[in-house]
């Protein structure tokens, strides 16, 4: 099996090390990561420059760009022949609920779904990171079950990963997306310069975080695995939007 792992966290997190060694058990494993943090890039295909690849003493290829840069420019020449699977993460905290719209992990996941690749966004739902080898025995072994059942229809999957040891995991559950409050009020700094300054607030608590949801599995102590799509139609609400528009 042949895996194109990429991050949002950068090439040189941890991370990724660790998800890119215990992939490589199972197959052949490139790296392509940002050169730097980009979390919170989403989906962002950087076409106003053109961008440079270079290779780190590890053998990893590092990008100045974005996840997706990572994954497009991956997919579309500089890994021949193309990976059977796109794994993103270890990402340093959850990606859950409405985190998705704006995580650079599951952008580069999207990436490859987009290509028709099966894609895997790993998260550790934890900014301490105490557990990654947790998180990495969660991506080996989902891994390990596609390759033994594989589906032949292109799935993108969010997985997000309790901080805890894994005998304490309670197992792994197939969820949807909850929802958070809105995010904290903006955070204002003056610069040494005397200019007014903003920092984006925290996001907020979990606000749809009942049964069935991401934020409830991963609070119970167990995995959650959410299914993606990219389709945004509010299919709905195409007929009340048909009957406005004959009006």
């Amino acid at each position: 099996m042949r895996i194109l792992v990429s991050n949002d966290d950068g090439y040189f997190s941890p991370g990724i090390a660790l998800l890119a060694e215990r992939l490589g058990a199972l197959g052949t494993v490139t790296v392509v990561a940002p050169e730097r943090d980009r979390s919170g890039a989403s989906n962002s295909l950087t076409l106003d420059r053109p961008l440079t690849v270079r290779l780190a003493a590890n053998g990893f290829r590092y990008v100045n760009g974005t996840p997706t840069d990572c994954v497009h420019l991956a997919l579309t020449g500089l890994v021949d022949p193309l990976p059977d699977l796109v794994v993103a993460g270890i990402n340093f905290g959850a990606n859950m609920g409405d985190d998705t719209i704006y995580s650079g992990t599951v952008a580069a996941a999207t990436e490859g779904y987009l290509f028709g690749i099966s894609s895997v966004a790993v998260s550790l739902a934890s900014k301490a990171g105490r557990h990654l080898e947790t998180a990495a025995a969660i991506a080996v072994g989902l891994v390990e079950r596609y390759t033994r059942f594989p589906i032949t229809a292109p799935l993108l999957l969010n997985v997000n990963v309790p901080d805890i040891p894994l005998s304490e995991v309670g197992g792994i559950e197939a969820t949807r997306l909850g929802r958070r409050h809105k995010a904290e009020p903006v955070v204002q700094m003056r610069t040494p310069r005397g200019e007014t300054a903003y920092w984006i607030g925290a996001a907020g608590d979990a606000q749809d975080a009942g049964p069935g949801t991401d934020f409830h599995a991963v609070g119970a102590g167990r995995v959650s695995v959410t299914p993606l799509q990219v389709d945004l139609s509010l299919h709905q609400q195409l007929p009340l939007l048909r009957e406005w528009l004959a009006k």
